[in-house]
């Protein structure tokens, strides 16, 4: 059985910059997914003692080699908010990100039928303390490190039903097609990362309330970020970013073919 985005899906992907399939997963495979996340969180907090800490706007990351860990603002600063890349951490994501279900629309997106891994990370938001990201895109984060940044397609991957109150997944429809958006200049460390709201039109945000186990595969330049989750639910994602074969991949430099 194939995977691959249909016609419709391809022109949606185009226009809007993201195509929702709901419901893609099980039940049983979500279960066993937070399994493999849990124990990938645990594991980045047993050896986060090892790494260079540093703080940016006041915000504690950790890095160790290659990993990084970025931790919730206080008071909430022993929460992990992120572990990039995820699959240095554990195998059980090699599953994941080799799953047709992924990979078949990631190759309708790239035209190509062999791809490799760019990244990956695991976003979490604990209930009540799971802060939002602000608008940005993730192209300018990657620009400076990857040759073609118009080939590196997202999916994301829900873990939980995502709604409004625990703070789900939101992106600003169509405005992938403007490329590479300036950032803000607030003088803050981070501000640069955040687009400029100039550039944009919030009336075109969406909201992508989402079931656990379903997919949004979304493009590099589409504007996009979330609010807090203020419920008492998880909000756990798993976002995976690809790109042709024999490409290294982001901060390590090797080469993960799928």
């Amino acid at each position: 059985m194939s995977y691959f985005f249909s016609e419709k899906e391809q022109q949606k992907y185009l226009d809007d910059g993201f195509v929702c399939r709901e419901s893609q997963f099980s039940q049983k495979e979500i279960i066993s997914f937070r399994k493999i996340f849990e124990s990938t969180v645990k594991k980045a907090h047993s050896i986060s003692d090892t790494g260079k800490e540093y703080f940016l706007d006041k915000k504690r990351f950790v890095d160790i080699d290659c990993l990084t860990l970025q931790y919730e603002p206080e008071p909430h600063n022993q929460f992990l908010k992120v572990i990039e890349p995820a699959h240095s951490l554990n195998d059980g994501l090699d599953e994941i990100t080799s799953d047709r279900r992924i990979t078949d629309p990631i190759k309708s997106i790239l035209s190509t039928n062999e791809i490799s891994l760019w990244t990956d990370k695991l976003n979490l938001k604990r209930p009540k303390v799971g802060s939002g990201f602000g608008w940005h895109q993730d192209s300018p984060y990657w620009v400076h490190d990857s040759e073609d940044v118009e080939s590196l397609p997202n999916v994301y991957i829900c873990l939980d039903n995502a709604n409004q109150s625990n703070g789900c997944f939101s992106v600003i429809k169509g405005s992938h097609k403007e490329g590479c958006l300036p950032g803000t200049f607030d003088n803050s460390q981070l501000g640069g990362f955040y687009t400029d709201k100039d550039c944009f039109d919030i009336k075109d945000a969406v909201d992508l309330e989402a079931s656990e186990g379903s997919l949004i595969f979304f493009n590099q330049h589409i504007v996009h970020g979330s609010t807090a989750n203020h419920s008492d639910q998880e909000r756990r994602a798993y976002i995976v970013t690809y790109q042709p074969k024999d490409r290294a991949m982001l901060k390590s430099g090797k080469i993960k073919n799928i």
